[in-house]
């Protein structure tokens, strides 16, 4: 295990990837072995403004949801960065990044300094297309094949960015953790 009281503020883990390839639920298992985590920033507005009746939704409204989830992926950033040891992060500002590349817009000049500057722990951990456990669900309208290209995009935005990669394996959560956890260690040894 990697001792969360010694060491001083690092940069956040990422956890990226397509949509339902487990981030959440290996967020979940890493917070109960007591790391400090941060629920994916997107889901957390679809919620908000679904009940407040905002427009913010990315079916209704995709430019009022990247900024807010710019906004809120920052404040995660930031708030992960105060903890000591690793925090682990679900998704972050590079989703907005790689949703103006993907769609061949201009990224706005906040969205292209903050995926910049607010710079990840190495590696960025993607989790893979997963055909098997892909589900949607009221925060997740869209299909496996639309959560693939997002996966491309993503990929093709961590490159552009100067990240190292690694590919989350498809095994259980327990042994995903162990590989995250096994991966930060190797990273961290001189």
């Amino acid at each position: 295990m990697i001792d969360k009281t010694a060491r001083p503020a690092t940069a956040p883990v990422l956890l990226t990837g397509c949509s339902g390839g487990g981030k959440s639920t290996l967020l979940a298992a890493l917070a109960r072995r007591g790391y400090a985590t941060f629920e994916e920033a997107g889901r957390q507005i679809v919620r908000e403004e679904t009940a407040s009746g905002g427009r913010g939704l990315p079916w209704l409204d995709m430019d009022r949801f990247v900024d807010l989830m710019l906004a809120r992926a920052s404040a995660q950033f930031a708030a992960a960065r105060a903890v000591p040891g690793p925090a682990f992060l679900d998704r972050g500002v590079i989703e907005a990044f790689a949703w103006y590349r993907r769609t061949g817009r201009t990224v706005p000049a906040p969205v292209e300094a903050a995926a910049r500057t607010l710079r990840y722990g190495d590696p960025v951990f993607l989790a893979p297309p997963w055909p098997e456990i892909f589900a949607g669900d009221a925060e997740r309208r869209h299909d496996l094949s639309a959560a693939t290209a997002e996966f491309e995009a993503i990929v093709a935005a961590l490159a552009e960015l100067g990240y190292r990669t690694v590919e989350l394996p498809r095994i259980d959560v327990e042994a995903r953790a162990d590989f995250v956890l096994a991966a930060i260690r190797a990273s961290a040894t001189p």
